[in-house]
């Protein structure tokens, strides 16, 4: 196992002294996890400042609820659970989340060939992190965190149906945004992007 501290042999020991409320354990987990906590936190949360506050309150969450970790899972995961709760949490209570773009406001055609391999992985995160902020909560729950519609449903007390639809309009306007972005990028180089 990877050695995390002189202090820590093990994640063992470190879920141990994070259970004692050990400072310099907390300050370990936090340094070693808050940047892709913040990640995770940023999908949900657009506004940079936000999701950095709803982070910070995961951690006090998780550091607050250690007892609760049965070490039968990772340790990573259980902290990833908690940041996409606490980005709910903030959504339900600033009600974003439910906003959305009428899907006849689409522009586009949507474009099921999806994007030319010219383009890069980094330009559909930058696309995902642009979805109206209702689409982007249901996509990143099914698509990114494997959430089936029940449980998207239950998490967000909305109905099956809405969350399948507002899945379906996620994808049509990742679609029509990744033709419009392809082309552009195929302009730019000068070059037609063949369909």
């Amino acid at each position: 196992m990877v050695r995390l501290l002189p202090f820590f042999q093990s994640e063992s020991q470190l879920i141990t002294a994070l259970k004692r409320g050990e400072s310099r354990a907390q300050k370990l987990v936090y340094d070693r996890y808050s940047g892709k906590m913040m990640a995770v936190c940023v999908r949900y949360v657009a506004n940079r400042s936000d999701a950095e506050e709803v982070m910070i309150d995961g951690f006090m969450r998780a550091y607050g609820r250690i007892a609760q970790f049965r070490e039968e899972g990772s340790f990573e995961g259980w902290l990833r659970r908690i940041m996409v709760t606490e980005s709910l949490m903030f959504l339900r209570r600033t009600k974003s989340w439910r906003q959305e773009i009428p899907i006849d406001e689409l522009t586009t055609e949507p474009d099921y060939a999806w994007a030319d391999t010219s383009l890069e992985a980094n330009d559909l995160l930058r696309l995902v992190g642009q979805l109206p902020e209702g689409y982007r909560t249901i996509f990143n729950l099914y698509a990114v965190e494997g959430y089936s519609h029940a449980e998207i449903a239950d998490e967000l007390s909305i109905s099956e149906g809405t969350s399948k639809s507002q899945l379906s309009r996620a994808r049509n306007w990742l679609q029509a945004n990744l033709a419009k972005l392809e082309r552009e990028y195929g302009q730019a180089n000068g070059t037609t992007a063949v369909r």
